[in-house]
């Protein structure tokens, strides 16, 4: 594509240099992937800044760069080189605009769904792919797990890819023949403008509780950053959104877009109600315009009906008819790493992805729920490092006081001492039920062998993760594979 169409789409501060007839063959935010004819963004990270790597990107052939620091290198080089140097005030936001325009709007040609709170989003995602592939509909998944191209798996790193791999992503599910597409959108893809420019179909809220703020630094700085979604929105878009939680109002406020609730409370559009569960799964049933609809599915607890049901009113909102949907909803399999059970002789272990005080909660009181505190319930979580530390000691206080005994342990310490990891979530605890062991693999053994029979054990945090990152480096541990080795 022609560079001086590309910058039409960019709000630039000053272009130098020849930009005339240069054709542009990629574009890329990583210097290790440029090739002859790239445009290079320079974009500046958190451990490093691509203005660094202007000089290697120029040298292995990129013939435009776009940068939002005008001191990085000397103008002569760009001279020199014969190379556009294009200065922008957000190097993230150009990046999302120019990819956007190289691949033709992909998103505007897909009927898009973003899901956006703090839990809940892989869930609903995948009741979304099966419905609307049991609608007949061919479907692409952008999320924490994996992405997907109908049943090909592609591997992330990031909840929400940068925008330049979303683009390139979006282009390659229309090729594929993609109708549908789901994506997860996490609070920093909104921050970095990740998903600036998206043409979302429907933006659904799920719930919103105190996370990520190593990062946001305030629950209503994470607040607002969840409102950019809802902000973007178009007349033609719809917000689904979860009225049972306190702070919908605040998120939807001013958005364009027709909105539609779901929830238990009295007058959401799609009422939930009925719900009930064990470790077989959970029924509930959805009122919506005078009828009632009956649900049945694998995937256990209060918190996977609410999935649900944010995935029914979506899916009725695109159009596709109420009895496919339902079988879709009960059609689902089991997510990997939420709320997964593993069952063997007389106990049963519990793998979930609950990482925050909240889901922690909800996943411990569902268990309770269960089990109807006739049977003991062992935990078995730690928290991750180089992320949020205030909820490390309240995850103590809920692990302690919900559970018959808990074993704290190491989670991903990143680069954080995992024992001054585990000494902050010991200072919320003030019951004796607890112990430590900072091997993860033998935390979750000795939980096994110590439990009584017909014990639930709930191994909690890294869920579907198949990797445990210590000083910077993934080594393979699976809680699951773990857990069945003992089991």
């Amino acid at each position: 594509m022609e560079l001086t169409k590309l910058l039409n789409s960019v709000n630039t501060i000053q272009v130098s240099g020849i930009i005339e007839r240069k054709d542009i063959s990629s574009i890329v935010y990583d210097s290790r992937k440029v090739k002859k004819n790239s445009l290079f963004v320079a974009v500046t990270g958190f451990t490093t800044d691509g203005h660094k790597f202007i000089i290697d990107a120029i040298n292995k052939g990129a013939v435009a760069v776009i940068l939002e620091n005008n001191n990085a290198v000397p103008e002569e080089i760009f001279i020199h080189s014969k190379v556009a140097k294009i200065l922008v005030k957000d190097s993230r936001a150009a990046l999302a605009e120019v990819s956007d325009c190289f691949y033709k709007n992909p998103s505007s040609k897909l009927s898009l769904v973003g899901i956006t709170g703090t839990k809940g989003k892989t869930t609903t995602s995948y009741f979304l792919k099966n419905i609307f592939e049991t609608a007949g509909y061919k479907t692409g998944l952008v999320g924490t797990i994996a992405n997907y191209i109908a049943d090909r798996q592609i591997y992330t790193q990031l909840t929400t890819p940068e925008s330049c791999d979303l683009n390139e992503l979006f282009s390659e599910m229309i090729n594929e023949n993609c109708s549908h597409a789901i994506m997860e959108v996490s609070s920093h893809s909104l921050v970095l403008n990740r998903v600036k420019n998206l043409s979302f179909k429907v933006a659904v809220f799920t719930n919103i509780t105190s996370d990520h703020l190593d990062f946001h630094k305030s629950f209503d700085e994470y607040l607002k950053a969840k409102k950019i979604l809802f902000d973007s929105l178009t007349e033609d878009s719809v917000v689904v959104f979860n009225k049972d939680d306190v702070s919908w109002s605040k998120l939807i406020e001013g958005t364009k877009a027709k909105c539609y609730s779901y929830g238990k409370t009295s007058g959401s559009d799609f009422q939930l109600d009925n719900v009930h569960f064990d470790l077989d799964g959970t029924r509930f049933t959805i009122k919506h315009d005078g009828k009632t609809y009956n649900f049945s599915t694998k995937l256990i607890g209060e918190f996977n009906a609410y999935n649900a049901a944010a995935s029914f009113a979506t899916s009725f909102v695109l159009g596709i008819k109420p009895e496919t949907i339902v079988e879709g909803i009960n059609s689902t399999p089991q997510v990997p790493g939420r709320f997964e059970t593993i069952k063997k002789k007389n106990k049963t272990v519990i793998v979930d992805y609950s990482h925050t005080a909240d889901s922690l909660e909800k996943a411990l009181l569902a268990l309770r729920s269960i089990t109807k505190n006739s049977e003991p319930v062992y935990t078995v979580f730690g928290c991750g490092g180089n992320r949020d530390k205030t909820k490390r000691p309240v995850m103590g206080k809920i692990a302690s006081e919900l559970s018959d005994h808990a074993i704290i342990t190491s989670d991903n310490p990143r680069f954080e001492d995992p024992f001054e990891i585990i000494k902050e979530i010991e200072a919320g605890i003030s019951k004796k039920n607890f112990e430590v062991i900072e091997n993860r693999e033998e935390a979750i053994k000795r939980a096994i062998d110590i439990s009584e029979p017909n014990s639930a054990i709930l191994i909690a945090g890294k869920g579907h993760e198949n990797y445990q990152e210590i000083k910077g480096v993934r080594n393979h541990f699976s809680d699951k594979e773990i857990a069945e080795k003992y089991l």
